[in-house]
């Protein structure tokens, strides 16, 4: 059953267990997507680490707005290209962490293997990244709508 609308009329909030586990399902679902096709980009496609990354990462970041618009954060029922956008250059900040930790890992360390090509983008980038996205999809793009106060407080 749906939690009753607030006495504002405003959508409800979530609760913060459903909010988390639906943020993970969407974005374990993304980083599936995103790290199949990085693989198989960089090892049967032959593309650079980095243009693998990039063109995983737009596939993946679509994936995780849609599961998020369509399920943790339905209820605020988004509309139009703002909240995507918004989504967007959230995920483009995460991406710049993964991009950053392959680049130097790659370039860098000289750690130029496929092997270690997916732990630092696909591995630790994405962890880091994680935790930014989630900040910032709660925050700016669903955050303004069907929540009180801060989900830490």
């Amino acid at each position: 059953m749906p939690p009753a609308p607030s006495p504002t009329g405003a959508p409800p909030a979530v609760p913060r267990r459903r909010e988390l586990f639906g943020f993970a399902a969407a974005g374990l679902l993304a980083y599936a997507v995103d790290t199949a096709l990085f693989v198989a980009l960089r090892g049967p496609g032959g593309l650079n680490p980095l243009t693998a990354k990039a063109l995983a990462f737009v596939v993946g970041c679509s994936v995780a707005y849609a599961g998020n618009a369509l399920g943790t954060y339905r209820h605020t029922r988004p509309s139009g290209l703002r909240p995507y956008a918004v989504f967007f250059a959230v995920n483009i900040a995460g991406a710049a962490v993964q991009l950053l930790c392959l680049a130097v890992s790659h370039y860098g360390l000289g750690l130029t293997s496929r092997r270690a090509d997916i732990v630092s983008g696909a591995g630790v980038g994405m962890a880091l990244a994680t935790v930014l996205r989630f900040w910032g999809t709660r925050t700016w793009v669903f955050g303004h709508e069907g929540r009180v106060g801060s989900w830490t407080g």
